[in-house]
């Protein structure tokens, strides 16, 4: 490893690397995405062997990323993977530890250096890095970049969270989930990169474990279901590949949570979907928590320990805007059928993140409060008429304790509003005092968000829709379109506007605005603008 420090200036780098960086906020972040895009074309090709079993060719294939933003740091991400497909899971790079240093600027060209340092990339976590920086100004823009053996990476930009007690005008970010690889090409990441945010929260399924091959020419790799570490790491690098996803993680920093498929599907606790030996699974439950924490921006509080791993957490953006963070997999009761939902034993949080949450919501909070999780919360009957038919994965069948997380938001934070993901289709609800009362009052919002990919085009309704926006009338909006939920938050109000693409099959399609609404400070439920004064 060369200790030579990184260059200082734009006149340093050889003219490769300074390529690489653009003078421009703007060109950084579409200059970077198409080094990125270069990097990712080249990963997919059989690579050639190590020159001297010493040097590194481009380490930087996955590209950069910085996550869960505090008032004084960040996480800063990268993996070395010059073979990001090898079959050992291992990226192609030789087992023993590199050097790495890392810096961070003011601005792009990297003239005010304002923190830098060196850590250790090791094959025992597949040669990824978590820098936790501290020490940087609140509520403030910066530029990141690694280097190892001479080999510059990606410019990545990120921003702190306002200082505690401060009071934000605005606050910026965009919520979306699901990103099946081989149901469609990453247009709405390609989008999401150019919007102007202050944070991207991911709510689960980033990655799909089924060997699937789809009809896109995207087949997962490996060709089975991911089951093994070296699967799972195979599997996060063909994901962290895409031009377009190294982009978004590129522009912003990004909060994440995980829901079944970074797994298995439908998973509860210890229990497999299909069942099986609990011991098994916990061992296939940790390699996919050791491989998810290797390839995304967290902070090592949220490192696994095994087969266990803390994943709720707390973000906050002055007094403006709470960020609760949910588990709703790894503490979960089994999935039953509609006659046991009401079981007051069931739960999909477990005793102590339910104590967590509300601990948090009863206490000090900002103006706006956020639940972010997975599964619809909001009470879904799918069949017409007095029959009933309600999801047993989702919040429906856990209904005490959702009704109890619905109380607590009614009577304890100001300005309640759960974003969720998981069931690819844009939703609007009204949370209800009483969801099988029209009339009972509205206590929070609901803005359920599309997914990126999964399931395809999509289309604006399914048959079924008409059925579930007559049995449930606090569900005020349905769309299948693929995209984002992009949300400006400012101390009066909350506008959402739902981002959609109208193909993913193939790439290039337009975004264009769905829908827009916007809660007013004080007054739960969404409304249409132009019904506003």
């Amino acid at each position: 490893m060369s200790d030579v420090p990184l260059p200082q200036s734009p006149s340093s780098p050889s003219a490769s690397e300074a390529g690489r960086h653009r003078a421009t906020r703007r060109g950084v972040l579409l200059g970077g995405a198409a080094a990125m895009g270069a990097a990712a074309i080249g990963a997919l090709t059989p690579a050639p062997a190590h020159a001297g079993r010493g040097r590194l060719h481009d380490p930087f294939t996955l590209g950069v990323a910085s996550g869960d933003p505090l008032p004084d740091g960040v996480v800063l991400w990268t993996r070395l993977a010059p073979e990001p497909l090898a079959e050992s899971g291992l990226g192609g790079m030789p087992e023993r530890r590199f050097q790495v240093q890392w810096q961070i600027s003011e601005d792009e060209r990297f003239r005010r250096i304002t923190a830098a340092g060196t850590c250790t990339a090791s094959p025992e976590s597949a040669h990824a890095v978590h820098v936790e920086v501290s020490g940087l100004r609140p509520g403030a823009e910066y530029f990141y970049r690694f280097r190892v053996q001479g080999h510059l990476s990606p410019v990545g930009r990120t921003r702190t969270a306002p200082a505690p007690g401060s009071s934000p005008d605005r606050f910026s970010f965009a919520f979306a989930s699901c990103q099946s690889y081989t149901n469609g090409h990453y247009t709405a990441q390609a989008h999401l990169a150019r919007e102007d945010l202050d944070l991207v929260v991911f709510l689960g399924d980033y990655i799909y474990e089924y060997g699937e091959e789809g009809d896109l020419g995207r087949p997962h790799i490996p060709s089975w279901e991911t089951v093994s570490l070296s699967d799972y790491r195979i599997r996060h690098a063909q994901y962290k590949s895409d031009p377009d996803l190294q982009a978004a993680h590129a522009a912003f920093p990004w909060a994440l949570v995980f829901d079944d498929h970074e797994v298995d599907n439908n998973w509860a606790d210890d229990i497999p979907e299909n069942g099986g030996d609990p011991q098994e699974f916990l061992r296939r439950r940790a390699a996919a928590f050791r491989a998810y924490y290797e390839n995304m921006p967290l902070r090592r509080a949220q490192r696994p320990r095994g087969a266990d791993v803390q994943m709720f957490r707390r973000l906050t953006f002055g007094d403006l805007v709470d960020l609760h963070l949910l588990d709703t997999r790894q503490y979960r009761s089994d999935q039953v059928g509609d006659p046991q939902h009401d079981d007051p034993d069931r739960t999909l949080l477990g005793e102590r993140q339910r104590r967590w949450l509300f601990d948090g919501l009863n206490g000090p909070t900002a103006r706006w409060n956020v639940l972010g999780q997975q599964v619809f919360f909001s009470q879904r009957d799918f069949v017409e008429g007095p029959a009933t038919n309600f999801s047993n994965d989702a919040w429906d069948g856990y209904r005490y304790e959702r009704d109890r997380v619905r109380d607590v938001l009614a009577s304890g934070p100001s300005n309640p509003v759960v974003i969720t993901g998981d069931v690819h289709a844009n939703y609007l609800c009204d949370v209800k005092a009483d969801f099988d009362d029209p009339d009972s009052a509205t206590v929070a919002t609901e803005l359920v968000g599309t997914s990126f990919t999964s399931g395809g085009d999509g289309t604006d309704q399914n048959p079924g829709d008409a059925v579930q926006l007559q049995e449930n009338p606090h569900i005020r909006m349905i769309n299948r379109r693929r995209g984002y939920v992009r949300n400006t938050v400012t101390p009066t109000e909350w506008t959402a506007d739902y981002r959609v693409v109208d193909r993913v099959s193939e790439p290039g399609a337009p975004i264009r605005d769905l829908a827009r609404y916007v809660i007013e400070d004080g007054r739960p439920g969404a409304v249409d603008p132009e019904s506003l004064p």
